[in-house]
């Protein structure tokens, strides 16, 4: 991962386990994303569900990260530091979860998956792609009742953890943001395929 580039974050949990199993393993997860991620990363749409989770984030500049972390002597250093940041998040989760649950072992698939964001409207594909995973995948029949999505903090001013001027400015507004979202939403399928 680099510093100013956008990624598509996401990972599942391993075999036919789920990753939250009550109301506040979701709050849990998004505490601990907060305090790990959130110093390296913006985060501008995210999804959590039972079993698997998508973010997109923003890597920080290199400068902001070098005020908070110290001066990186490498590249390889700043990217060894981004990594750790995410290893030391699902250790956390994980450590926390098996202790609730007195379970042993990783929760997580290995190596979280990231896709580099290449093209501008990979951007807004991506976020709608994100938000309408609970429709996707059934939890819900309407956008925006999930409540551990980022879509419904856009369109309610809701307190968030979110950078939402970046996707605000974006996509021109709320008002052309919830309209990609209702346009995405009617041609879903032809879509996703190049998400994947």
């Amino acid at each position: 991962m680099q510093p100013e580039k956008l990624y598509h974050i996401y990972n599942h949990a391993n075999g036919a386990e789920n990753l939250f199993r009550e109301v506040e393993n979701y709050r849990y997860f998004l505490r601990q994303w907060e305090k790990h991620i959130q110093p390296v990363a913006y985060s501008l749409a995210y999804c959590l569900m039972p079993n698997h989770f998508h973010f997109l984030i923003k890597i920080r500049e290199q400068l902001e990260l070098e005020t908070t972390f110290g001066k990186f002597q490498t590249f390889q250093k700043l990217e060894y530091h981004l990594s750790k940041q995410f290893s030391n998040f699902f250790s956390s989760y994980t450590q926390a979860y098996n202790k609730k649950y007195g379970r042993k072992g990783s929760l997580f698939s290995p190596n979280f998956k990231k896709k580099e964001i290449a093209s501008d409207e990979y951007i807004s594909r991506v976020i709608a792609y994100i938000h309408l995973n609970p429709l996707h995948h059934r939890f819900t029949e309407n956008l925006g009742q999930w409540p551990f999505c980022s879509y419904s903090a856009y369109t309610e001013n809701k307190p968030t953890l979110l950078h939402l001027d970046y996707a605000l400015e974006w996509f021109g507004g709320r008002e052309a943001l919830i309209e990609f979202h209702h346009n995405y939403l009617t041609r879903t399928s032809e879509l996703e395929e190049g998400i994947r």
